[in-house]
């Protein structure tokens, strides 16, 4: 059929990773990953669904330009690719990539950087 070509077949880890690295969040946004939950205890007891708690660490997976000020000059972020950082427990965009799950935040939004 013309209108719609045939489906591409699934593509290895490395190209799923380079299309993410590809994308670029704008201006002050930023792509986090977010930490998986923990699903055990120290003694090895599964925990339910409920009783594993909200994350709120992630890292960096990419970052826009920056902002620009009044002025018209960008304000660059305050994080790096790769920057281990502190989230909110409410707010971002939820992004749904290659079957995986990452949030954009904006700069502002970021609570703090682990060293």
């Amino acid at each position: 059929n013309l209108l719609f070509p045939p489906a591409k077949k699934p593509c290895g880890f490395p190209a799923k990773m380079a299309a993410i690295r590809r994308f670029k969040p704008l201006f002050d946004r930023i792509l986090v990953e977010k930490f998986l939950p923990e699903v055990k205890t120290k003694g090895g007891v599964l925990l339910p669904e409920k009783g594993q708690g909200t994350v709120l660490e992630g890292t960096v997976i990419s970052v826009g330009p920056g902002a620009r000020d009044k002025s018209g000059n960008i304000v660059p972020i305050s994080v790096n690719v790769g920057d281990k950082v502190l989230l909110p427990e409410y707010g971002g965009t939820k992004v749904t990539m290659e079957e995986k799950e990452y949030h954009i935040y904006r700069d502002s939004d970021i609570l703090g950087v682990f060293e």
